[in-house]
């Protein structure tokens, strides 16, 4: 039986709204809310230019508008989260009797082609996190320029010095998101200890083991660069008691923690495209290599399911076979005509 719940939307954006506000009371994550109303909106408005209610689509009129992401060249993932966001929102409608049928049902995803994410080497791993603190004075990245000022002080710079170099460390070190480093706070950190605090997806919230180079860098910036940067918040926005502050001395936000990772990585010159999740997936890469159980890796992560980690099983046993054939004598089949064939 429909769930009464709030009275029947005017239209497809107060329906859109009641969706939206439904999700944020399930502590949905602002990002999945922003790109949720983005998608059924884009497919609401397609509706109406075909002068079809957004209550009553057909099956063709569905097919009308997943050819029109085709023609668009959108990629198999674009497509697959614009259905599963309608497809949710549909069975919302439903369950509330605004609807007697999900028109979405039936609708398939298309196949997303099966790509393992990027992982770094050991040494590449190493030789990212461990750069800012190989930089200094007039050797600093110029890829730095957006957050220089014109003749910036020695002690600005080492202040940045400290928090990318602690942000690097930190990243690989825990394995935790960039939007969970961006909203760390001073409470949440127990250097002594050296574990940490962090808000994942669906507000749960779970402890993270960091080592020794971690901690290290991380009490170099709390102890010098931090005090620092606050201070040149002047009358500015309160950090809220954030760890990582930006060159104004306001909390650093998930994109500017982003970019001082891009940043890094170019200055290095790490191969392939690196970003923060790279350093994510290289954390739980080298964790299993090194002998870690899956179970482990999964808490560490905060994935809800095995099966979201499983994906780095197959990583590993990636490197292992890369690693078999390059090392064992008998790895390979002989060459034809070698004489080793016989």
């Amino acid at each position: 039986m429909p769930d009464p719940g709030p009275p029947a939307p005017r239209d497809a954006d107060s329906a859109i709204d009641q969706f939206i506000a439904h999700l944020a009371s399930r502590n949905a994550s602002p990002g999945t809310l922003v790109e949720y109303r983005r998608q059924i909106t884009e497919f609401t408005r397609f509706l109406q230019s075909c002068d079809v209610d957004w209550r009553r689509p057909d099956r063709a009129t569905v097919r009308a508008w997943l050819a029109t992401l085709a023609a668009r060249e959108l990629s198999a993932s674009a497509v697959g989260s614009r259905v599963s966001a309608i497809r949710s929102f549909y069975r919302h409608a439903v369950r509330h009797g605004w609807i007697d049928a999900n028109p979405m049902a039936g609708i398939r995803s298309p196949r997303r082609p099966s790509r393992l994410p990027r992982v770094l080497t050991v040494d590449e791993a190493a030789r990212l996190v461990e750069a800012p603190g190989r930089w200094s004075g007039d050797s600093m990245p110029a890829s730095h320029a957006t957050e220089r000022r014109r003749r910036m002080p020695a002690e600005l710079e080492a202040a940045l010095l400290r928090r990318d170099a602690a942000i690097l460390e930190l990243l690989y070190a825990t394995g935790m998101r960039i939007s969970e480093l961006s909203g760390l706070g001073l409470p949440d950190v127990d250097l002594a200890r050296r574990r940490l605090r962090v808000l994942g997806k669906g507000r749960k919230e779970r402890d993270l083991l960091f080592g020794r180079p971690a901690a290290a860098a991380l009490g170099l910036y709390l102890a010098g660069g931090r005090p620092y940067l606050a201070a040149r918040a002047g009358s500015g926005p309160p950090d809220g008691g954030a760890v990582f502050l930006n060159a104004s001395g306001g909390a650093l936000t998930a994109r500017g923690a982003r970019l001082i990772v891009d940043r890094w990585v170019t200055a290095t010159g790490v191969t392939g495209r690196a970003s923060p999740h790279t350093l994510r997936h290289s954390f739980a890469t080298h964790l299993l290599e090194g002998g870690a159980d899956l179970r482990t890796v999964q808490e560490l992560l905060g994935h809800a399911s095995a099966q979201t980690t499983q994906i780095y099983t197959h990583l590993s046993d990636a490197a292992l076979r890369s690693a078999y054939r390059s090392s064992h004598p008998r790895a390979e089949p002989a060459k034809s005509g070698s004489g080793d064939d016989r």
